[in-house]
């Protein structure tokens, strides 16, 4: 995203959570960092590729949609900031980066009847990651995450 100034928020349903863990403990980064190769990621190139999703392509930015993803958006970087810059351990290694839409593609299937704008929380069910375990909007988890093999003291 700092290299582009591109990206696409790809936002799956619960239903997706199976695409979503095969790219668990992968990165873009070659060669892998340290700190990850601790962790037990690996380089994936093609991510497409793993996850069994399929490339479709933006009309405002270069990196491709997530054609099976109910929600899409297209942004460019606005601005990246630094985080923890007086932190010995931390400090160069953490940032936030602010993005500006651009554009949102919405599936038909998850709008209010009649409105172009309006997603029915009734139909949409977000895949939602947290603190390294899947859920959605019904109580428990959605499925194990391959993520939570890693202990949590290696974040620290």
């Amino acid at each position: 995203m700092i290299r582009t100034g591109e990206c696409v928020l790809n936002l799956p349903s619960a239903d997706m959570v199976s695409y979503v863990d095969r790219l668990a403990l992968t990165t873009g980064s070659n060669p892998v960092p340290e700190v990850k190769v601790r962790r037990g990621y690996r380089h994936a190139h093609d991510k497409f590729g793993i996850s069994g999703l399929t490339p479709e392509l933006s009309e405002v930015v270069a990196p491709p949609r997530v054609q099976e993803c109910p929600v899409q958006m297209e942004a460019t970087v606005h601005s990246v900031h630094k985080l923890a810059e007086g932190d010995a351990k931390w400090g160069g290694r953490l940032v936030s980066i602010e993005v500006a839409i651009r554009k949102v593609h919405v599936s038909e299937d998850i709008l209010v009847p009649g409105h172009e704008h309006r997603i029915d929380p009734d139909k949409w069910r977000p895949l939602i990651m947290s603190f390294q375990q899947f859920y959605g909007l019904a109580p428990g988890r959605v499925q194990e995450s391959r993520l939570a093999s890693i202990p949590e003291s290696m974040y620290r």
